[in-house]
């Protein structure tokens, strides 16, 4: 069993865009036959904290933000014919959604809590995270709670069906979990797998290219500009001028 742990803590483990790249390279790594089970959890208090929005860019929203960094990742990931186990063990927020959501199940420790940060900073979600979400909560439910932008703690997002269970140690029993999905006999998960995410994946296809258009109208909204700004003083640096995400 593959176990990967994000590990920028003293960033509660924030996408960088190489640890992006990283990521897509870890998902082809463990497409490999020798890994039964992939168990994704963060280092530190945090789960992933999304995009790291302190990081200079220089590219757009279409190139450099999405097509290029955070949608290969979750294509990937999302293709591994294994089981795949999020160890939520803190927060979980923006495109840090996508390695929720685009997992086979969802283990969260009692403090975890999912955020659907895009709003706070006038996008709309991207990485996949409307269509993976909408493949969890139910379209509806996921739409409002994308759109609202409200925090769920561990409690609501086991009640609305985000996470599937609460675990004291997460890692350890999403380890339990992937091993007990890895012991199916012969390739019967993995085939299985396959058989619902050759019907979704056309659907989260549209969505990827979708996404990026969208993003382009809501970053060229004034407002939007102000919104990241006031996030990024939160969190203690100025804005890195052209940056997106």
């Amino acid at each position: 069993m593959l176990l990967v742990t994000l590990n920028r803590p003293d960033a509660m483990n924030a996408l960088s865009i190489a640890m992006a790249h990283e990521l897509t390279r870890t998902w082809a790594r463990a497409a490999a036959d020798d890994v039964r089970a992939v168990v994704v959890t963060g280092a530190g208090r945090g789960f992933c904290a999304g995009a790291d929005l302190r990081e200079s860019r220089t590219g757009d929203v279409a190139t450099e933000g999405l097509r290029a960094t955070y949608q290969p990742h979750t294509l990937a990931y999302v293709a591994l014919e294994k089981p795949v186990i999020a160890a939520v063990n803190g927060a979980a927020a923006g495109a840090g959604l996508s390695l929720v959501f685009g997992a086979d199940a969802r283990i969260a420790a009692a403090g975890a809590k999912l955020v659907p940060a895009f709003s706070a900073i006038g996008l709309v979600p991207d990485s996949g995270v409307a269509f993976l979400a909408g493949r969890v909560m139910g379209e509806a439910a996921a739409m409002v709670w994308l759109a609202s932008g409200r925090r769920l703690s561990a409690g609501d997002a086991l009640s609305r069906g985000a996470v599937d269970e609460l675990a004291e140690d997460p890692v350890a029993r999403a380890r339990e979990v992937a091993l007990e999905l890895a012991s199916v006999p012969g390739r019967a998960y993995g085939l299985t797998k396959r058989m619902f995410w050759a019907r979704a994946r056309p659907g989260l296809l549209a969505d990827l290219d979708r996404e990026v258009d969208l993003q382009q109208l809501a970053a060229a909204d004034p407002q939007r500009a102000a919104a990241r700004a006031a996030i990024v003083a939160n969190l203690g640096a100025a804005p890195a001028a052209g940056g997106e995400k």
